[in-house]
């Protein structure tokens, strides 16, 4: 999954940077954008959601989301809580959930999630407030707590380098920022992180 970063854009036109990223392999887009206003998330969502053919998630927003016709949301804790949020979604609507803390894990277990992201794995320069870094041990004592079936997905820090190792303990995927979003060359670096993924 490769999470948007107007920052990191520097100029560059987001939608052209996703193709990229998903022309590399990524399999999964998620706009992120905290302090933009609504409408421009929402035009930003669209966008994505006609010009790539996998699936488009949004940060936080599940009005945005589901106005986009995108495939789901990302949830954090302060966020509407997501089995409040399940009866008021269409069928197969993603709802993802942020985990970071084994009280979090617990909270979360109890919950329908379709998938944890759980982080940050590393330090991360995109997410002031992501934190400790769990590392790969702490990675896998969180996502052993997950309940059967649902996938687990490390975020914070991930790079070519490291991302085996992320993989190695348990994950089913990634999701990165800066790796991709700050890259110039947004295609070969998804590329080399799907390389990494295949070699663990």
């Amino acid at each position: 999954m490769v999470i948007t970063d107007p920052v990191l854009l520097k100029g560059r036109d987001p939608v052209a940077v996703c193709r990229a990223a998903v022309q590399g392999g990524a399999t999964m887009i998620q706009v992120r954008w905290k302090d933009g206003a609504p409408s421009e998330v929402l035009e930003l969502t669209r966008a994505l959601v006609a010009a790539l053919p996998v699936p488009v998630l949004v940060n936080d927003r599940a009005d945005i989301a589901l106005a986009a016709g995108a495939a789901g949301v990302h949830l954090g804790w302060d966020d509407p809580p997501l089995d409040a949020l399940r009866p008021h979604v269409p069928p197969g609507f993603l709802l993802g959930l942020s985990v970071g803390t084994p009280d979090e894990a617990a909270r979360a277990a109890g919950q329908t999630a379709d998938y944890w992201s759980i982080g940050p794995c590393f330090a991360t320069p995109t997410k002031s407030d992501a934190g400790p870094a769990l590392g790969a041990d702490g990675f896998a004592t969180l996502a052993r707590r997950a309940p059967e079936g649902t996938p687990v997905i490390g975020i914070g820090g991930i790079t070519a380098a490291n991302a085996r190792d992320i993989r190695r303990a348990g994950a089913f995927g990634i999701a990165v920022i800066h790796a991709v979003f700050a890259s110039p060359k947004p295609e070969q670096a998804a590329r080399a992180l799907l390389a990494a993924l295949q070699k663990s």
